[in-house]
């Protein structure tokens, strides 16, 4: 996959930071944050970006990506604020209370194309699913929910998990009973999501394909 995006080097003290946004944004997507439940809508276009932007983050070890959600258009169902959606590998250090003084060094971006291999990214996402299988191995998403954004924070496998579960719902979701009535489907949910301890309701991000309104426009795949 080809991703379009905006490049940013802004600076904190005497740090540069990589970040990156997708240039378009994915207007017909939504994501709320888990409490305990959080929810991300997408249509067949969000969903696969997102899949590729997860693919690029999983081998993109010092790039923080930046996926602004909260000004697309809002879902006519689910609850909770809308969110952000930042993606940072463990080893960066970086800080959700951070975030915000670096958002606002977000200006004038710069065009950058990047290609996404997305055999290697099923390679290491059925490594991931293998060492899970065994459990034998922690490797989950750690994240925080700060200034309206939601972070996740991984590693190279479980970020190529969750892009290989984003591209199934992308390319399945349009395929499912009720979706040419504007229904939503719940597809699968975020992998291997940290835990807070004691226990309770756990915490999810269910991730649903749904299409846009007006819903003429939309056929199932087949018709």
């Amino acid at each position: 996959m080809q991703l379009r995006l905006l490049q940013f080097r802004p600076r904190t003290g005497p740090h540069e930071h990589r970040v990156v946004q997708p240039r378009q944004p994915l207007r017909h997507t939504s994501l709320s944050a888990p409490d305990p439940i959080g929810m991300l809508f997408g249509d067949h276009d969000g969903l696969n970006r997102l899949a590729g932007l997860f693919s690029f983050a999983a081998y993109s070890r010092h790039t923080v990506v930046h996926v602004p959600l909260r000004d697309g258009l809002p879902p006519d169902e689910g609850t909770g604020e809308p969110v952000d959606l930042v993606l940072a590998h463990r080893t960066l250090g970086l800080r959700a209370g951070k975030w915000p003084g670096l958002r606002r060094r977000l200006v004038h971006g710069t065009p950058l194309t990047v290609g996404t291999d997305e055999a290697r990214t099923a390679r290491d996402a059925a490594a991931w699913r293998e060492r899970a299988r065994r459990g034998d191995a922690r490797d989950e998403l750690r994240h925080a929910t700060h200034a309206r954004t939601f972070f996740l924070f991984g590693s190279r496998d479980v970020f190529a998990e969750t892009a290989t579960d984003l591209a199934a719902a992308a390319g399945w979701g349009p395929r499912q009973k009720g979706v040419v009535e504007g229904r939503s489907v719940l597809m699968t949910s975020l992998p291997a999501l940290t835990q807070p301890p004691g226990g309770g309701h756990p915490l999810e991000v269910l991730i649903s394909f749904k299409p846009y309104p007006p819903y003429a426009h939309f056929e199932r795949p087949g018709r």
